[in-house]
């Protein structure tokens, strides 16, 4: 089963992705993890992703397909895919869905946990707080938030004409937002 978790920074896409990893033994794909990677290796494509962090700017299209596609290909993870937080643009979302065409697979469910930006503030001081996560600096988030919201809307229209997708709400407590999930997923 693969599965796109989205929503905005701090909206809870991780965590829910975490379980939906174990219940289903999936694969995390977060771009952001994946991104965080980059930086610690220190690699070009490291600097040019925490410059476009930095001014709070999302990664370029074709920086984060190229990564992805490595992880799509990867016998080991078909169909076992938990997409957290990609895609991101309507390229992006295109690009995902020629490269499942490609590698015979498809998108089961796409989750869009619907939070607001006050939510997401006080949630974004918790985790800076208890998960000491540098890209936590709350203007730099704010301006994510924004900017996700106006990016990603053509996404979510691109992907909510389906019967497969569902809006949560993601100011739920944790537990409420993955029972929705589960009576969801049928598994």
């Amino acid at each position: 089963m693969n599965i796109i978790l989205f929503g905005p920074p701090g909206a809870g896409k991780g965590t829910q992705a975490k379980y939906l990893v174990k219940k289903l033994d999936g694969y995390q794909i977060s771009t952001g993890d994946i991104l965080r990677d980059e930086i610690k290796k220190e690699s070009d494509i490291g600097k040019k992703i925490i410059n476009d962090m930095n001014d709070g700017k999302f990664v370029s299209d074709q920086i984060v397909n190229e990564l992805i596609s490595n992880i799509i290909f990867d016998p080991h993870k078909k169909n076992r895919l938990i997409f957290d937080g990609y895609p991101r643009s309507l390229s992006q979302a295109k690009n995902l869905s020629l490269l499942l065409e490609n590698s015979g697979q498809i998108i089961n469910h796409v989750f869009f946990l619907n939070v607001n930006k006050e939510t997401i503030i006080k949630r974004i001081e918790k985790r800076k707080i208890e998960e000491k996560r540098s890209d936590d600096d709350l203007d730099i988030i704010i301006k994510r938030y924004d900017r996700y919201m106006n990016i990603t809307k053509p996404v979510l229209d691109f992907y909510s004409k389906n019967i497969n997708f569902h809006e949560i709400d993601g100011s739920l407590k944790i537990d409420q937002i993955t029972n929705k999930i589960d009576n969801l997923i049928d598994v």
